[in-house]
């Protein structure tokens, strides 16, 4: 693979992996099929936080296959103490084999992932979102509003390669709300959305939406898991 390249194959949900020439980056799997994988490269494991769809104990069976597996977990999951295994909360930096890791605090729970690896920048929120709920009220709305746009703010002077961002349609009108603010308020070359919940149609209603037509061609579809992406 070009050094330059990089390969993106959605697994479902929230789950992603990442290739580049010597290393793979796994973010929140719980299901779909994984590739088959090089194990000489380094594997970077991440998990956002505890809740079953970003997280499950058999992403641990990977480093039997996979000698150079690192795991990089949120603080809320709890899980035996290995030397693979490295914890980190919110708003934190920690760098394992030449990948530099900072997160941002959750407004749901864990964090959000900011990966540079060999001057490629990428972003996976978690569940770091806008999350609306008219059944909350206004006064919780507004606190989560202003709890999101305070966590993005952190990351506007962040070149972003790739970013990986929900777009929940529980949310219902309010479901991009999310990704229009992270979309504006960031330097992102090219986003994924994500955590639609099979709901592919998501990605047909983005491209109708008055607010995406500004960055609207560095939106990626999604319309299968295992679906390959190759990047510049």
């Amino acid at each position: 693979m070009n050094v330059l390249m990089i390969k993106v194959t959605y697994l479902s949900h929230s789950g992603f992996l990442l290739e580049m020439a010597d290393a793979y980056f796994l973010f929140d799997y719980y299901k779909g099929e994984l590739p088959k994988l090089d194990s000489s490269k380094r594997f970077f494991v991440f998990a956002s936080h505890i809740h079953y769809d970003h997280f499950q104990e058999s992403i641990f069976r990977l480093r039997e296959q996979l000698p150079q597996t690192v795991y990089i977990l949120s603080d809320d999951i709890q899980t035996e103490d290995a030397v693979n295994i490295r914890k980190i909360g919110p708003n934190q930096n920690l760098e394992v084999d030449g990948c530099r890791i900072r997160t941002l605090r959750s407004t749901d729970e864990g964090v959000a992932f900011l990966v540079t690896y060999q001057d490629r920048t990428f972003y996976h929120a978690g569940d770091l979102n806008w999350w609306h709920w008219e059944e909350e009220g206004e006064a919780y709305n507004t606190m989560m509003g202003r709890s999101y746009q305070r966590e993005i703010h952190k990351i506007y002077d962040e070149k972003i390669d790739v970013a990986f961002v929900p777009v929940d349609p529980r949310l219902g009108e309010q479901y991009c709300w999310g990704l229009d603010y992270f979309m504006r308020n960031t330097d992102t070359k090219v986003v994924f959305p994500m955590h639609f919940w099979g709901n592919y149609g998501i990605f047909g209603r983005l491209r109708l939406e008055m607010c995406t037509q500004e960055y609207e061609s560095r939106i990626m579809d999604i319309e299968k898991e295992g679906q390959v992406f190759l990047l510049d």
